[in-house]
């Protein structure tokens, strides 16, 4: 009961520091990262070796400017996620543009639902909201559940403001038999590491072998929806632009793990182009294809 009263509380002060302006968070963002970076060096450890694991073909002191400004980045998303709070649907349209709008519209006039794979790359939780605002269609989100379950349900309300659908992983099938004679635009975030005991598959991704989950190529199977990658880029403090990327029309007609390996390359080439702004806190290589073995 305490811990759901301090969590309750918690959100309601998200919820007051959500109100402040853009830059007055990006002040807070300043004194924020020095602290994180600095004083703490929150998983400074993580973020250097998971660096130097994938591009070890830069010097020590690229390597070093990638993660002075990931860290600062990270502070920025922080603020920025408090703000998707309150946000208005204008200034997510403003902050969030989508580029090629119209690419969803052309393929429900075909009769044909959508699956998108993205990744935390950029602000997905503004992306989120911006997603929301692209159609009338049922617009569905996956996502892992967080423990804290005030803090889950407080997030995915902020996430559901505009008319998204919010689907646990687990209830993902479930709800697709339900929406099976609507149109959909499913989003799932395909660069989370999966349960040991839901290890299927490993690719090759940023020169290690990586574990990943093959929901978007099973979910575009079922129903043969064309696979779109969900491109989020940064623009600059504050802005960011969405892109909708063909990657198959005709995902029945694919081979094994093509869709899913063509999605984790997607990503690596964005994430190569401008590595700052990619999840690099994140302990993604967790698991190794000897441990599943064993």
């Amino acid at each position: 009961m305490i811990k759901k009263g301090l969590s309750i509380l918690g959100t309601f002060f998200l919820y007051l520091v959500s109100l402040l302006p853009f830059w007055a968070l990006y002040f807070i963002s300043d004194v924020l990262f020095f602290f994180i970076y600095h004083i703490f060096g929150y998983r400074k450890n993580v973020v250097r070796e998971n660096l130097r694991n994938s591009f070890p073909e830069k010097t020590a002191a690229e390597l070093k400017t990638i993660e002075i400004e990931y860290f600062k980045y990270m502070a920025d998303l922080m603020m920025e996620t408090i703000k998707t709070i309150t946000i208005s649907a204008k200034e997510v349209e403003r902050r969030m543009y989508t580029t090629n709008p119209e690419i969803v519209e052309y393929y429900f006039g075909q009769g044909k639902s959508i699956t998108a794979p993205t990744s935390h790359y950029g602000n997905w939780e503004m992306a989120a909201l911006s997603f929301g605002l692209l159609t009338d269609k049922k617009r569905l989100i996956v996502y892992k559940p967080q423990s804290n379950i005030v803090f889950n349900d407080f997030f995915n309300r902020t996430r559901s403001r505009f008319g998204t659908v919010m689907i646990s992983m687990k209830q993902t099938l479930r709800k697709m038999v339900e929406y099976k004679n609507e149109l959909t635009f499913i989003v799932l975030a395909s660069d989370q590491t999966p349960a040991r005991s839901d290890v299927h598959y490993f690719t090759t991704f940023l020169n290690q072998p990586t574990a990943v989950f093959l929901g978007a190529e099973k979910l575009a199977k079922l129903n043969n929806s064309v696979v779109l990658y969900y491109r989020i880029d940064y623009i600059k403090r504050g802005y960011y632009s969405a892109t909708l990327v063909p990657l198959f029309e005709n995902p029945k007609q694919t081979e094994p793990y093509e869709i899913t390996n063509s999605h984790v390359k997607y990503l690596e080439s964005m994430i190569r182009e401008k590595p700052a702004y990619w999840l690099w806190s994140h302990r993604r290589w967790k698991i190794k294809p000897e441990d599943i073995q064993k």
